[in-house]
């Protein structure tokens, strides 16, 4: 349903932290004219944790309508809460959204009978295209194969978001055949994974190079490794440097420092310390994006 370089795309703010709707416009549409292949609004890069829930459902809204169908967008939907999960995918379908995004309910480690009744209810509930996330590093659970092969069986789950190795996506791949699309979650492995079958990749590296990452993934799902290897190595530095601190921390600087958007970030989270910014400047000069 999606293939290529889908960006996990960083929700604009003033510095006072209240939400930018023309620098989204201008997000928007730049990832439309670089050949972004799809837009996820509000998922972690996205600064979902610090949203409410009416300015989540009118940022994955107002996306929806810059994006005007030009590239599909995918709502970020997932919560610790199954109830709060099922309303934000609601708010997500009647908004517009091509797909949701559920990430693994965080912080209460549900067994993995819990994972897949979460899962399957929210999906059996809202009739929207459903891909799940996968990513213990942020929500210390992690779904393992046997679930995830599971929910392939519903109907409208249709891929998943995976972070864990390569070889993980592997066995996903090898369980669950064309009933599951596999996408990287760890731009560190985006060439590998696809190359191993994953339809694309959802991608913090796209906010600051889409260009190359479309090409990139394009490369890899036509087989093509040299290409593919030629272009990932001009984005190495990046994917290394836009985790030097907590993501979207470093993302929305380098976003920031090309002029798309001001330097607005909630707290918890704060602006990129001055000792990384010539860490993250020299990897931008390297994938020739500054």
């Amino acid at each position: 349903m999606f293939r290529g370089s889908v960006v996990a795309l960083v929700t604009s703010m003033h510095r006072d932290g209240s939400l930018d709707e023309e620098a989204l416009r201008r997000l928007v549409d730049f990832h439309v004219e670089q050949g972004t292949d799809g837009i996820v609004a509000v998922g972690t890069t996205g600064e979902s944790a610090t949203l409410d829930y009416d300015e989540h459902c009118h940022v994955m809204k107002r996306v929806v309508e810059f994006a005007r169908g030009r590239v599909p967008v995918i709502g970020g939907t997932g919560a610790n809460s199954t109830w709060e999960a099922l309303k934000l995918t609601r708010c997500a379908m009647e908004g517009g959204c091509d797909a949701a995004l559920l990430v693994t309910p965080y912080y209460n480690k549900p067994t993995q009978e819990g994972l897949y009744q979460h899962f399957r209810s929210i999906a059996e509930e809202v009739a929207i295209p459903q891909i799940l996330y996968n990513v213990p590093g942020r929500t210390a659970v992690d779904m393992l194969p046997e679930t995830v092969e599971r929910l392939a069986d519903v109907p409208n789950i249709v891929g998943i978001k995976e972070t864990v190795s390569i070889q993980r996506a592997r066995e996903i791949i090898e369980r669950c055949g064309d009933r599951l699309d596999v996408f990287c979650g760890e731009d560190i492995n985006n060439l590998e994974m696809v190359l191993a079958g994953a339809k694309g990749a959802i991608s913090v590296t796209a906010n600051v190079a889409p260009k190359l990452m479309h090409d990139m993934c394009m490369a890899a799902l036509s087989g093509d490794r040299t290409e593919a290897e030629r272009i990932d190595a001009r984005l190495a530095a990046l994917h290394k440097a836009l985790f030097v601190e907590t993501n979207p921390i470093p993302v929305k600087w380098a976003v920031q420092h090309m002029g798309l958007m001001g330097e607005g970030i909630r707290l918890p989270m704060t602006p990129l310390s001055e000792r990384h910014h010539e860490t993250v400047l020299q990897a931008m000069k390297l994938a020739e994006v500054i």
